[in-house]
């Protein structure tokens, strides 16, 4: 590093399975593209098998390993702490790093209660008081044309909002074998397509119209009750290959959840959340209705937005596709030349560029956890709802003392 480069930001992460890799992509890659006030490091990953961790250290760019995740934090060399670990380590390894000083990263979503988010969200508060901020790894956030579509949606241009539609679909457990994972056991995960993906849904429906969710009506339900134990998953949710005497373990999660909600300025909206979707692989989809225009996002066709305008000439009148790749657009102008689009991982990209942008400026990065708390208290009312066969739950709104 020449003595002109800006100053380093070392990085810890604990995890380095899916999003350990995603993850380790952003950080080797944010400061190549965009210019930043420090330079991310890729100091030490933590996993609790050696080989393992060594394996992945080797692949993804890091200089050292770790066993134990309570090691990062006790390493002086270590300025920032992402987690990439299932979801019942989140609220244990947030805390400790915070409390020490160090800056935090957290997969969503941020918990898997209430009570955890609560209490991350606080010590969170306290940390940012002197200068230690956290913030939790909504992506989709960051993927160009989504963000451009909560400009286009601040700016006005679909007037008072009236709907939200958001579904994401997924089916690569639509196969009654595909082999049982942490990602359905409850006490890992918290909850299954609700938490893994419907999560998503309502951050980028509250991220786009800037509206909360204050009440929701749900239903929930786990089509496949027991899974094979053992097997392996071909990419994320590959078939499995069993026998007749390969033992099942029990699911514990939803695979397919349903629910209406009410929005704080007045919208309504309709979500769903499955991973037995068949034919849909990551159909993550939002579409925004008001009184002037409609707005409507596909991931699976992530370098577009659809756009509607009322006010068009008659002959005129219907969607429009945008590809979202001019140097205008957000995150674009720092890649490729018009026309040439962006992909999965450059979500993650985007984040670390927003993180250590904030940081630098020692200013909050967002989503915060509180607004991470915000969709935890989501799940959390979609949850009770499904299971009290409730017409309505009301979403908590208070914050921690």
């Amino acid at each position: 590093m020449s003595e002109h480069s800006p100053p380093a930001l070392r990085v810890g992460m604990a995890g380095y399975a899916f999003m350990g890799s995603a993850h380790s992509h952003a950080w080797r890659t944010a400061h190549r593209f965009f210019d930043l006030p420090l330079t991310p490091e890729l100091t030490a990953i933590a996993g609790r098998n050696r080989a393992g961790v060594e394996q992945a250290a080797q692949r993804m760019g890091w200089a050292s390993v770790e066993t134990d995740w309570r090691a990062l934090i006790e390493r002086e060399d270590i300025d920032l702490i992402d987690i990439c670990t299932p979801g019942d380590t989140h609220a244990e390894i947030a805390i400790a790093a915070l409390q020490a000083g160090k800056h935090v990263l957290c997969e969503k979503p941020l918990a898997n209660s209430v009570a955890e988010a609560e209490a991350m969200t606080a010590v969170a508060t306290e940390a940012a008081k002197n200068g230690v901020f956290a913030m939790c790894g909504y992506s989709y956030r960051r993927t160009p044309a989504l963000a451009l579509m909560k400009r286009m949606v601040h700016d006005g241009r679909l007037g008072t909002i009236r709907q939200v539609r958001a579904h994401y679909l997924q089916d690569w457990l639509s196969d009654d074998n595909a082999p049982l994972t942490w990602r359905m056991d409850k006490t890992k995960s918290g909850s299954g397509a609700l938490g893994d993906i419907g999560a998503h849904s309502i951050d980028a429906a509250r991220f786009v119209t800037g509206q909360d969710i204050t009440g929701v009506s749900a239903i929930m339900e786990t089509f496949t009750k027991e899974r094979p134990v053992g097997g392996e998953l071909v990419g994320l949710g590959g078939h499995g290959t069993v026998s007749a005497d390969t033992p099942r373990g029990p699911v514990t999660v939803d695979d397919a959840t349903l629910f209406t909600a009410r929005f704080d300025g007045g919208a309504i909206g309709i979500f769903e959340a499955t991973r037995t979707a068949l034919g849909r692989k990551n159909a993550m989809r939002l579409e925004v209705n008001g009184t002037l225009g409609s707005l409507a996002f596909d991931f699976e066709d992530m370098n577009f937005l659809q756009f509607y305008d009322s006010r068009d000439a008659a002959d005129a009148l219907g969607f429009r596709r945008i590809m979202v790749t001019e140097p205008v657009h957000p995150y674009t102008g720092n890649w490729w030349p018009t026309g040439h689009g962006l992909g999965y991982e450059h979500g993650f990209t985007h984040q670390v560029v927003d993180l250590v942008r904030a940081l630098g400026n020692k200013t909050q990065p967002t989503p915060s956890f509180a607004d991470a708390l915000g969709v935890q208290r989501v799940l959390a009312a979609v949850e009770n709802s499904a299971t009290n066969n409730s017409n309505f739950t009301t979403v908590e709104s208070e914050l921690p003392s």
